[in-house]
């Protein structure tokens, strides 16, 4: 597109600040969004999957990214007390040269604001948006104030705030508390695999490899508990003894970890929400991305992933057409298939693993899980967990 286009983003989350560079590196003029006094992360360790780290390619930050990183081989997971296996996802079954990498969401927000803010993008904090003017387009302020018209309107705040809609999003009945962790001297744990312990679908728990914020600093790791939304108050009022034995019967192993928590603030729940705007796109010049578009349970870290790719394909889009209904119709055409084909296979695999029906973690463990280990299952397990399916990459130019 000739010429430089003045863009609002809401958001300086991931995909907000993903978006904004390559905007702000294309000659636009940017500025961004923020309703905190400064801008921070808001979640646990991630996995960065192929399709994110080809996002960060682009941006020139994946060799930095992938060097405090740690990679993950594979998906582990096994059912209590029988010690069966239920999940067993290794990347190189698809691809030999693919892995996972286990990072803390620390480390890619604070290396994408710091490559914003080269880029020249201006960061309004302390700013709540309460709407949108599409004729503008221009955004609202909660205090009332118009905040300029522009040429492109974009909201990448998630699912839960003003923008967004809430006739097509639901709450999911269980959440995870999760806290970040040194990686123990004397570790039981696979330091190349995301492990899991499963009772039923209803308890889960988990560690993940989660690398180092700097090259300095000691490795980590993620632990996580599945905890039904409605009972995060129950555990806060119960004794915290009580909860670690209940954790520690789950997975033994875990019990040095459990050691550290002190308090039931050393651990952060977050409770998801299953949503797909009607409109990710309107008037002419509002776009969404990441969660504001299509938020669902992030297994796996695919929420990150899932916005990397709408910036890319928002940002490519606006460089490719004429002006910006053309690039806004482009961009919807690169990302709608691949969003409705995550949105359904999350829908479907999330109770599997987190919800309080007996008989489909029966079928799991008895049916499914069995026949994940025959050809070609486990090269589409493969496949789907590292976003490949619908071949994204291929699509994006990437």
């Amino acid at each position: 597109m000739k010429g430089s286009l003045d863009i609002a983003i809401v958001g300086a989350g991931i995909g907000g600040l993903a978006l904004g560079t390559f905007l702000a590196r294309d000659g636009h003029k940017v500025r961004i969004y923020d309703q905190f006094e400064a801008p921070k992360p808001i979640g646990s360790g991630l996995m960065l999957q192929q399709t994110g780290l080809a996002v960060l390619d682009q941006l020139g930050l994946r060799d930095d990214i992938d060097a405090l990183g740690t990679r993950i081989e594979r998906l582990w997971g096994l059912t209590t007390p029988s010690l069966r296996p239920v999940l067993d996802v290794r990347y190189a079954k698809w691809r030999k040269d693919l892995y996972g990498l286990g990072v803390q969401r620390g480390l890619i927000f604070e290396t994408l604001l710091k490559t914003a803010l080269e880029a020249g993008i201006d960061v309004v904090l302390d700013t709540s948006i309460a709407g949108v003017d599409l004729a503008e387009p221009a955004f609202l302020s909660t205090d009332g104030a118009h905040l300029g018209a522009c040429d492109l309107a974009v909201y990448a705040h998630g699912a839960r705030s003003t923008l967004t809609p809430t006739d097509r999003g639901v709450d999911l009945p269980y959440g995870a508390l999760w806290a970040t962790l040194l990686w123990p001297e004397q570790s039981p744990f696979d330091a190349t695999a995301l492990e899991q312990r499963y009772r039923d679908a209803s308890q889960m728990t988990g560690v993940m490899p989660s690398g180092r914020l700097s090259p300095d600093a000691p490795e980590s790791l993620t632990y996580f508990w599945s905890i039904r939304g409605d009972q995060e108050p129950v555990w806060r009022n119960q004794s915290l003894d009580a909860w670690k034995a209940e954790a520690a019967a789950l997975w033994p192993d875990t019990a040095m970890l459990l050691d550290q928590f002190e308090s039931h603030d050393d651990l952060t729940f977050a409770r998801y929400r299953h949503h797909t705007a009607r409109a990710p796109i309107a008037g002419r010049g509002f776009a969404r991305i990441g969660d504001a578009w299509h938020a669902a349970s992030p297994q796996l870290g695919q929420g990150a992933n899932m916005a990397l790719l709408d910036a890319w394909a928002l940002a490519r889009a606006i460089r490719d057409s004429e002006d910006v209904p053309v690039a806004l119709n482009a961009y919807l055409g690169m990302r709608q298939q691949h969003v409705r084909l995550y949105q359904i296979m999350t829908w479907l695999f999330t109770p599997v693993y987190q919800g309080d029906n007996r008989f489909l973690p029966w079928l799991r463990d008895w049916l499914a899980a069995p026949l994940s280990r025959i050809w070609p299952a486990p090269q589409l397990l493969a496949a789907m967990v590292a976003g490949a399916i619908g071949s994204p990459l291929k699509r994006l130019g990437l």
